[in-house]
């Protein structure tokens, strides 16, 4: 069955189906000897397909590899840095490393903390940052001084970033020390810098940004100790099939956007 080169790519681990696309404007990637263009379409039974000069093996398909990092301050949520700053994929064994399109599911900014998925699932990773895509991640935030309550509550209702207003966040004050705030955020959307450009608006800049959980994949597990900075784990069963779970939810609601849009 022919599919877009993109999707095939991901689909079988080679990249994300962002760094997929990449790839094919950059002009990497080849059919049947030709260098493609982006939508073009191919059937992995039928076509040849190389990247780099070197064949795509579709029937060695790697096995699915689902990860949660516990992300240090300095380090880059990407596969590559132009600025040989130290990325995610460096905290991995060798055999992890070099593993076929292991890569990681949105970002957090270099000096962020914390929770950070990393999968070879490229349609995942495809699913799980679409706009349509709603997992609530939670956050410690340490602010610059002590906010007020009002403050808080204008957080909660929505902020308006880039003429364009927040989702409501669940917002709550975990501890006021003195010249900073501790709170708990949780969000449903993943805006760019979202919480920074929130906190920097009302008035109390982030000191630091902490990530603890992506829908109820947690640093810390009940019962077992919190998971080390700059350690991984594999994910466990329930936890994939949650994922598994927001893949299908999403394609449904992309579906049915794509439906209205031709009504």
């Amino acid at each position: 069955m022919a599919e877009r080169l993109q999707k095939i790519l991901s689909q079988w681990g080679i990249a994300s189906r962002r760094e997929a696309e990449k790839m094919i404007l950059s002009g990497r990637v080849r059919l049947n000897g030709t260098v493609v263009h982006l939508g073009q379409k191919a059937n992995p039974e039928q076509d040849q397909i190389e990247i780099d000069g070197i064949p795509v093996k579709t029937a060695s398909r790697p096995k699915p590899i689902y990860l949660l990092l516990h992300k240090p301050a300095g380090v880059v949520s990407t596969c590559h840095d132009p600025r040989n700053r130290r990325t995610v994929l460096d905290l991995l064994p060798p055999e992890l490393r070099e593993s076929q399109g292991i890569h990681p599911v949105g970002r957090l900014d270099a000096e962020s903390t914390g929770a950070l998925l990393l999968t070879n699932d490229g349609e995942l990773t495809f699913h799980l940052t679409h706009p349509r895509h709603c997992v609530p991640k939670t956050y410690h935030v340490c602010l610059e001084g002590n906010i007020p309550d009002l403050a808080v509550q204008a957080w909660r209702s929505g902020i308006v970033l880039s003429g364009r207003k927040t989702l409501p966040a669940q917002v709550r004050v975990l501890e006021r020390r003195g010249s900073e705030t501790l709170l708990e955020v949780i969000l449903t959307e993943g805006r760019n810098r979202q919480i920074r450009r929130v906190a920097e608006l009302l008035g109390y800049p982030v000191v630091h940004l902490h990530r603890t959980a992506i829908g109820p994949i947690q640093l810390k597990q009940p019962g077992k100790p919190s998971l080390p900075r700059g350690q991984y784990r594999p994910l466990e069963d329930f936890e994939i099939a949650f994922l598994q779970d927001q893949l299908n939810l999403t394609s449904v609601k992309v579906s049915a956007d794509l439906k209205e849009r031709r009504v």
